[in-house]
């Protein structure tokens, strides 16, 4: 059979008769095209359109070689891993007959780490789009511009405006002095009780041990569910600082759970005999600050650190901060400040969604960038953590199953692995959709939980938008709707939900300050204030 490159050629006109006869006198020589020191003269249409042609034929060919290799490569590991667990006590979170099912990934799957650079790392490699990120530099350059220009013309000086900056984290040496028990108690309790339970004893004294552990346990829960919110109320914290509060009290409790989850198993099956090793205390140190939320003994690791590469993601990291105050100071404070004051009416909400729609995006692309590209990426190079698969190109998703499962990979493992896998390890291999929809429904209650103790009051948005919205959306739109109409569609969702959400949280914002309640009741707290706010 003629190969496929050969017949590709004689079809794009490159080979056939010319190919297999000497060149002659004056005729273009394409065997010696590329090498130093040929003076013959070539055609160079014909020769971009054999050198792209060739290219084309390596990148299919490279692919599937790499296809066929990742198969071998995946069956290999899976027959290794079968042959490693015992056979009589399988893992519950990894079913041994499952381990290579390739048409069925949703059992069985573990979260594997390797070195991989973050994706925007990769892209930004490319001139294409490190000139769509100076665009968005040139926007806040343009912000800060218009700023002066506006302060200077107003007040005849030039200033910049840092009050909603300077609001925003108000007392954050508190924040942050608050945060230390948590992390102490985050660092010894779980561990102090695992230790307890390794610990080779006899049957009444390991108990005990039990005994003192789950109370170690619940000390620590307690520190974390109730230190933070007490400080958060009792001080009236603003939302920056509350965010520091928050976001650190829900990463320490989920990764409190994945060391427990991932090493108490296999500590109360060594209570039979197997033989005891408790994870080294440095690991576990390690675990509390890499930027994953699934515990490892081991990580791939980094040769060196970058440190030009950590000082210019914290410094991408300020600027995004920075963005976003420009932004809801210029797009977002003028427009709503005011609005409770007016009447209810549907053409002002409708207005006001809309208005809200290019604030909104903005800022969900500001807290992508900030925090899951340079907060990780500037961790991870520090701890020399070698897996910064931190996010994949949801941008391109074409389904709502699919944009949630890449928009935020490090959650996503740990919603994936501790609520859908065990679910289905305790509900049956069949029952898929129940724990899909724990793991929507834990998801949209801390979602609203977050933002309940970011802006200090109830106002179910996210936990409507999530569960009533997000949750059929990933039904409809799933994995087989491909196609750019879809990508499209799923933008124009994203517009119009973060418009919805940031319209309404600004309106009850300003409501709540404009129009306190008399008497605190329950009734009082849990019923959005714009609703009849019209001062």
């Amino acid at each position: 059979m003629e190969p496929r490159a050969a017949q590709l050629r004689r079809r794009e006109g490159l080979g056939g008769e010319k190919e297999d006869r000497p060149s002659r006198e004056g005729e273009p020589h394409f065997g010696n095209a590329e090498c130093p020191g040929n003076n013959e003269t070539h055609r160079g249409p014909d020769l971009l359109q054999w050198t792209q042609h060739m290219q084309a034929v390596k990148t299919q060919l490279l692919e599937q070689a790499q296809g066929q290799l990742t198969e071998l490569l995946d069956q290999a590991m899976c027959e290794a891993i079968q042959a490693y667990l015992p056979q009589d006590r399988p893992v519950p979170s990894i079913p041994p007959d499952s381990l290579c099912k390739t048409q069925e990934p949703s059992l069985g799957k573990r979260k594997v780490f390797i070195n991989r650079k973050s994706l925007l790392d990769e892209l930004m490699e490319v001139q294409h789009f490190r000139t769509i990120y100076h665009m968005f530099v040139a926007g806040l350059c343009v912000f800060i511009v218009s700023t002066l220009a506006i302060d200077f013309i107003d007040e005849g000086r030039l200033m910049l405006e840092f009050d909603l900056l300077i609001f925003s984290f108000g007392q954050l040496p508190l924040a942050l002095v608050t945060w230390v028990p948590m992390f102490l108690s985050t660092l010894l309790l779980p561990y102090q009780a695992l230790r307890l339970w390794a610990r080779p004893q006899s049957r009444a004294a390991w108990t005990l041990g039990v005994g003192l552990g789950c109370m170690l346990l619940a000390g620590h829960t307690a520190v974390l569910s109730i230190l933070p919110i007490h400080v958060a109320v009792e001080y009236q914290l603003p939302p920056a600082s509350r965010c520091v509060l928050v976001f650190e009290q829900v990463r320490l409790l989920m990764k409190s759970y994945s060391f427990l989850r991932e090493i108490v198993p296999g500590t109360l099956r060594a209570r039979g005999g197997e033989g005891i090793r408790a994870p080294s205390f440095s690991s576990y140190l390690y675990f509390l600050f890499c930027p994953t939320l699934i515990y490892r003994e081991t990580y791939p690791r980094t040769p060196n650190v970058r440190w030009n590469y950590v000082a210019k993601n914290f410094a991408q990291a300020l600027g995004c901060v920075l963005y976003a105050c420009f932004i809801l100071g210029r797009l977002c404070v003028p427009v709503f400040a005011n609005m409770s004051r007016e009447p209810f009416s549907t053409r002002a909400l409708v207005l006001s969604i809309m208005h809200a729609t290019l604030p909104g995006i903005f800022m969900l692309l500001l807290i992508f960038f900030a925090f899951l590209h340079c907060w990780l990426n500037a961790f991870a190079e520090m701890l020399r953590f070698g897996d910064r698969m931190f996010y994949r190109d949801w941008w391109n998703s074409t389904s709502f199953s699919n944009y949630y499962r890449t928009w935020n990979v490090v959650v996503h493992d740990w919603l994936y692995s501790y609520v859908y896998q065990d679910g289905l390890w305790l509900l049956g291999g069949q029952a898929r959709g129940a724990a899909m929809l724990g793991v929507f429904l834990v998801s949209a209650v801390v979602h609203e939980y977050i933002f309940c103790f970011v802006l200090g009051f109830f106002y179910p948005v996210m936990l409507l938008l999530f569960l009533f919205i997000g949750g059929p959306l990933n039904f409809m739109m799933h994995d087989r709707r491909t196609g750019p109409a879809w990508n499209v569609l799923m933008w124009t969702m994203l517009f119009l939900g973060q418009g919805i959400q940031v319209s309404l949280y600004c309106q009850e914002w300003y409501a709540q300050r404009h129009c306190p309640l008399p008497q605190t009741t329950f009734w009082g707290l849990v019923t959005p204030r714009s609703w009849s706010c019209h001062t």
